[in-house]
């Protein structure tokens, strides 16, 4: 299913050798250079010394030494060409017979990945030569894994296409504010809510969506806020009661039984998420694309349409 004919074709002087390359998205990946070292089969010393190699042809630092490492912004460009060979390396052996798993890095936020980003992971299951390696950051985020090079595709909040990547539309994920019927009545101040007062849960401090309901009733945070970064305990955390929170629509509907309820004077609240992908021809990447696109028809509202005329 993700696996076509490809045929790259490389010309000029390597300025940047395929093993400094990779040395890079391992470090990156791994997070140390004896890490790197143990991955690679090598030592320390020779994946530092591929390190300062890459470094003296780039004319820049491309690595902190710190813990963990990372690469510098000058390193970002190669850390993503490094990835973007991978990628056509392992397409390239697995079309002529050679024993290669073809890896995709993406970034997807928790609350994607919990509800219509799901049947992505059966249409890859579907081809076991491809491996995922999910990146779970909030969607105002994860473009910046993508400028970083270390994913090849993302859903994301930003519809400005990060250098050297391409977006489309997704759709909007739209959240309810919702809580248990106990605590919606324990807050309830006539037929309003007392927002100023009740606890709320939020996902971590990325997360400032449950800011924008409380800022639309003009007030801030409340003195008690519970921070919970999962998704399903995140729900769980507002069926048990914890607090109110803005819950994604497709997980409320399939937890209708479960008998939250919309809190009184609140508005929905979108969120249009888009796909950013490395602009490379790669049928990996393509049919992924492909899925996710497909996934976000099924469950997402649709991307509001541009008059162009």
């Amino acid at each position: 299913m993700f696996l076509h004919s490809l045929q790259p074709c490389f010309t000029g002087e390597v300025r940047f050798p395929a093993d400094q390359l990779e040395t890079l998205v391992v470090i990156a990946e791994e997070g140390s250079f004896d890490a790197a070292a143990r991955r690679l089969a090598l030592t320390p010393s020779a994946v530092s010394q591929r390190v300062r190699a890459l470094e003296r042809a780039a004319g820049q630092v491309l690595v902190r030494r710190t813990s963990p490492a990372e690469v510098t912004d000058a390193g970002a460009p190669l850390l993503r060409l490094g990835r973007q060979l991978r990628l056509l390396t392992e397409e390239a052996a697995s079309e002529v017979g050679t024993e290669s798993v073809v890896e995709l890095a993406v970034a997807v936020n928790a609350d994607s990945l919990a509800t219509w980003f799901r049947p992505v992971l059966q249409a890859v299951a579907a081809t076991p030569a491809v491996a995922l390696r999910l990146y779970v950051e909030d969607e105002g985020h994860s473009h910046d894994l993508l400028r970083r090079g270390e994913v090849l595709a993302a859903v994301t909040a930003e519809p400005q296409p990060v250098q050297g990547c391409s977006v489309e539309p997704l759709g909007t994920l739209r959240y309810l504010p919702a809580a248990a019927p106990a605590f919606a009545e324990r807050y309830r101040r006539g037929r309003g809510f007392d927002w100023a007062a009740a606890p709320v849960v939020v996902f971590n401090e990325k997360d400032r969506l449950q800011d924008r309901v409380l800022g639309a009733h003009g007030v801030g945070r409340p003195p008690v806020v519970h921070r919970v970064p999962s998704s399903d305990d995140f729900l769980a955390a507002v069926v048990a009661g914890l607090g109110w929170g803005l819950v994604p629509e497709p997980q409320l509907a399939s937890a209708a039984a479960l008998g939250l309820a919309r809190l009184p004077g609140a508005k929905p609240l979108g969120v249009a998420l888009h796909w950013q992908r490395w602009r490379l021809e790669s049928p990996a990447l393509h049919e992924l694309t492909t899925a996710v696109r497909d996934a976000a028809k099924e469950s997402l509202r649709p991307p509001p349409r541009i008059d162009r005329g």
